[in-house]
């Protein structure tokens, strides 16, 4: 069975954030960071209210087309305690991997495993995903340990029509050089997905 392809992608502000001041458990993408996700919801939504709506046009089409391909996913704990466990019920339809430091406090449930390094997650990811892609879904701290690691083979960043200022920036302490080359660029109407492949 060929090796799975292992895909990243991360939505963004114009100036490279992925989330906004305070987020965590309860204020998911932080003040205002609600704004980075319109395209996935179809428009706005709050923390607080939660999403109402669903994508629509092409951020459908982008959606479908990268779950089809996918077999596992692999996100970070931050991400996974940000988003409020989904509700403890995996709405991917495929193995979540959760990379922790703290594996042994969280038992494997059937809806989501816990890994205590990112290079167990992604070899338990690429076993689970049976030929089919491993989407790295984030955190920025994932797919920062990702490239680092020289894993990632598509690099896909979704850059939302905002500018927040500050936040949690996607490279803060990357300290690699990776070269990408251009695959596409796709107008999601409330996002711009800009698609690389990553150079070995």
């Amino acid at each position: 069975m060929p090796m799975a392809n292992v895909t990243a992608s991360i939505t963004t502000s114009l100036d490279g954030y992925i989330a906004a001041p305070n987020d965590g458990p309860g204020n998911g993408l932080g003040d205002g960071g609600e704004r980075l996700h319109y395209w996935v919801f179809g428009g706005p939504w709050s923390s607080e209210t939660g999403p109402r709506g669903e994508a629509t046009g092409p951020a459908r089409e982008f959606l479908e087309s990268a779950a089809a391909r996918t077999g596992a996913i692999v996100v970070g704990r931050w991400m996974y305690e940000c988003a409020d466990h989904w509700g403890d019920r995996n709405p991917f339809g495929v193995p979540v991997f959760v990379v922790t430091h703290r594996p042994e406090e969280e038992p494997d449930t059937g809806e989501f495993s816990f890994a205590g390094s990112f290079e167990e997650a992604i070899e338990r990811a690429r076993e689970a995903a049976g030929g089919r892609d491993v989407a790295i879904g984030g955190g920025a701290s994932v797919i920062r340990q990702g490239l680092e690691a020289g894993v990632v083979d598509e690099l896909a960043i979704i850059v939302a029509p905002v500018i927040l200022g500050e936040g949690k920036p996607l490279f803060d302490g990357f300290r690699k050089s990776v070269d990408l080359e251009p695959i596409g660029v796709q107008d999601l109407e409330l996002a711009t997905v800009l698609a690389y492949r990553v150079k070995r």
